[in-house]
């Protein structure tokens, strides 16, 4: 491992923490990439490789990006992007990662709504333990209705019902996660017992959605809890990233909509009791880097128009609860879809197609690329994600991992130019997540001394 030492964070910029890298791995390709397989230096099983997961985390750590960032899902049909189609559980694939890495954090995606809470509250602690501090949790409720059929469930159920449950979900996990306090165990073999039982605290939760008496058989990490990830730009998803989350990802296409959104959520964070500087907004981010701009616009076009028609069709029917857009002919008008709604998301692809006059092909292109892409030399991408920070629509993003070249040019070229501009880190601040993400360790609630400022690691 080549780890420097040395602990100086960079400037704060207008007060703000430095700007967060994180690094999506997703193997042989995503919904945005589809014929990624296709890359002599990925092979063609790198989605349930744990070698090529610790080698990109490792290269990632190197690069002292805050964290690696794993998406899942527990649904698929043939037409579902190449990696989906087979990829490792994220916990177990983390803690694989987690003893081959030292610094980097680890970003495991679970769903609300197909797991219980106290399996996701041991699952994740586990992960923290074994991390020494560097877990967090993806908070999702589960896009695909498909799932419903591999639980023994008939339906889905609606949007609200499910963030609901997301919300006492949270409540419950964060819950059985102070089951003990910090002290609750002998740390030398003078102590007079292994456990002091007036530590150990019951949960007792009964709700809409879960009935947990707990307590939980696994301690708090030295970051006291795993962080909270949460995504969602629906009504609901806002209000829970305002409530609950403490770093907040979108698929943010441009900066006026970031800015928007990250406003929105930091007012509702604040009507909530929250700071709204609590929170971190990091949105999704692609690169396509080459010795010059126009080089590399031509590469990002060369790969869109390789996508097939009927790749894209897959894609935009898992945007649309698996609605089948093969049947119809994509240069007529965009299809009356009103009962195909299944997100915030969806309803406004509808809504611009059918007011702007778009044919199905023209929305298909209009909307392939589905959160930020900046495109360019090293200089012209990290002045981008510079503006984006400055801006203040984005506290860092979260880099898809796909063509190599780009990833090696990210790390070696556009992370150097960000420390010269004075807004990433030259080194590791911390060995725990929250340390490095500048995000304040959760007290107890069970402890009994409250800190007149909140302990950061």
């Amino acid at each position: 491992m080549r780890i420097n030492n040395d602990q100086t964070a960079p400037p704060a910029v207008d007060g703000r923490r430095a700007l967060k890298l994180g690094a999506v791995l997703h193997g042989v390709g995503g919904a945005e990439d589809s014929e990624l397989w296709r890359h002599p230096e990925i092979s063609t099983t790198a989605s349930v490789s744990i070698d090529w997961y610790v080698r990109q985390a490792r290269q990632a750590e190197d690069a002292h990006f805050d964290f690696v960032f794993i998406v899942d899902s527990q649904y698929i049909d043939p037409g579902y992007p190449n990696h989906h189609l087979n990829r490792l559980e994220p916990t177990t694939l983390l803690a694989a990662v987690a003893v081959n890495t030292e610094r980097i954090g680890l970003v495991a995606t679970v769903s609300t709504t197909y797991s219980e809470p106290w399996d996701i509250a041991r699952r994740l602690a586990s992960l923290d333990l074994i991390s020494d501090g560097r877990a967090a949790w993806n908070i999702v409720t589960s896009f695909d209705p498909g799932t419903a059929g591999n639980f023994s469930r008939d339906s889905h159920g609606d949007y609200a019902t499910r963030y609901r449950r997301a919300t006492e979900s949270i409540d419950v996990v964060t819950g059985l996660w102070d089951s003990y306090e910090d002290d609750a165990f002998a740390t030398d073999k003078s102590s007079q017992r292994f456990l002091d039982p007036s530590k150990l605290h019951r949960l007792e939760h009964v709700g809409e959605f879960f009935s947990v008496t707990g307590p939980l058989n696994v301690s708090r990490s030295r970051q006291g809890q795993p962080v909270l990830v949460q995504a969602g730009t629906s009504e609901q998803g806002r209000e829970l990233s305002a409530t609950k989350g403490e770093v907040i990802f979108s698929f943010a296409k441009t900066s006026d909509w970031a800015l928007d959104f990250a406003a929105d959520v930091r007012e509702r964070a604040a009507a909530a009791g929250r700071n709204p500087q609590d929170l971190l907004f990091i949105p999704a981010l692609g690169v396509t880097i080459r010795d010059t701009d126009d080089q590399a616009r031509r590469e990002a076009d060369r790969r869109r128009e390789d996508v097939p028609l009927e790749r894209r069709l897959a894609t935009l029917s898992r945007f649309f609860g698996g609605h089948d857009f093969t049947v119809y002919d994509p240069d007529q008008p965009f299809p009356d879809l009103a009962a195909a709604v299944v997100s915030s998301t969806t309803a406004e692809v509808i809504t611009h197609a059918r007011e702007a006059g778009l044919t199905l092909r023209e929305t298909i292109l209009l909307h392939q690329d589905t959160y930020a892409h900046f495109s360019g030399t090293a200089e012209t991408v990290a002045a981008e994600i510079e503006r984006w920070y400055r801006l203040g629509a984005a506290d860092g993003f979260n880099l898809f991992v796909s063509d190599p070249e780009d990833f090696r040019r990210f790390r070696q070229d556009v992370v150097p130019s960000l420390v010269r501009r004075g807004i990433f880190r030259e080194n590791y601040e911390s060995d725990t997540l929250r340390g490095n993400l500048e995000l304040a360790v959760p007290l107890n609630r069970h402890a009994k001394a409250v800190p007149a400022e909140p302990v950061r690691v």
